[in-house]
């Protein structure tokens, strides 16, 4: 897969943890994540506990770019952390993907995909309430500058700010939130 430099890209680490060391790699996390959340270009974390009958947790880290997104796995401070979970893996040091960001909304690696329908009603209960409140924002915008709502530039507008907000803030929470029913 090629990815240009700029764009925004997902770093998708799996990590299989030991029975009983749950725990452990909970608090591991939340030490972890203050961290990379310091580093330039961090602009979100989705953690995905492991369905029933797992032991695989999934962490999607946002970057704004793929050298920021290198920085931060690349990193001395990332080794050092690596090292202090390895107790806790069945295998270290854990798989890790680079995806652009849009990539990863329903397809999570390591877990069966969602049912067509599921995807549906997942992804309309987002875009709709948000396709109607950015309409609404943004109204007093086109009223002020007529050339800014004809047809084409309002929907072009009202997409881009939806599929914005869904793809850096909504669907990596939304997705976690909901992932037990959205990949039974």
């Amino acid at each position: 897969m090629e990815m240009r430099e700029g764009s925004e890209v997902v770093s998708v680490i799996r990590h299989e943890v030991r029975e009983g060391h749950d725990a452990d790699y909970e608090a591991w996390v939340a030490e972890v994540l203050p961290i990379a959340e310091s580093f330039p270009g961090h602009q979100g974390v989705a953690i995905i506990r492991p369905p029933q009958g797992s032991r695989v947790y999934t962490i999607v880290l946002h970057f704004d770019t793929l050298e920021h997104l290198r920085g931060w796995l690349e990193s001395d401070v990332r080794k050092h952390l690596l090292e202090k979970v390895e107790p806790f893996l069945t295998h270290a040091p854990g798989e890790v993907e680079i995806r652009p960001g849009l990539e990863f909304w329903l397809s999570p690696p390591g877990q069966k995909h969602a049912r067509p329908y599921k995807q549906f009603l997942l992804i309309l209960s987002a875009f709709y309430p948000l396709t109607l409140t950015m309409t609404w924002l943004l109204q007093p915008l086109f009223a002020a500058a007529p050339a800014l709502g004809t047809a084409p530039v309002r929907v072009l507008m009202v997409g881009g700010s939806v599929i914005a907000i869904m793809t850096w803030v909504v669907m990596p929470r939304y997705t976690s939130a909901v992932s037990a029913w959205l990949y039974e």
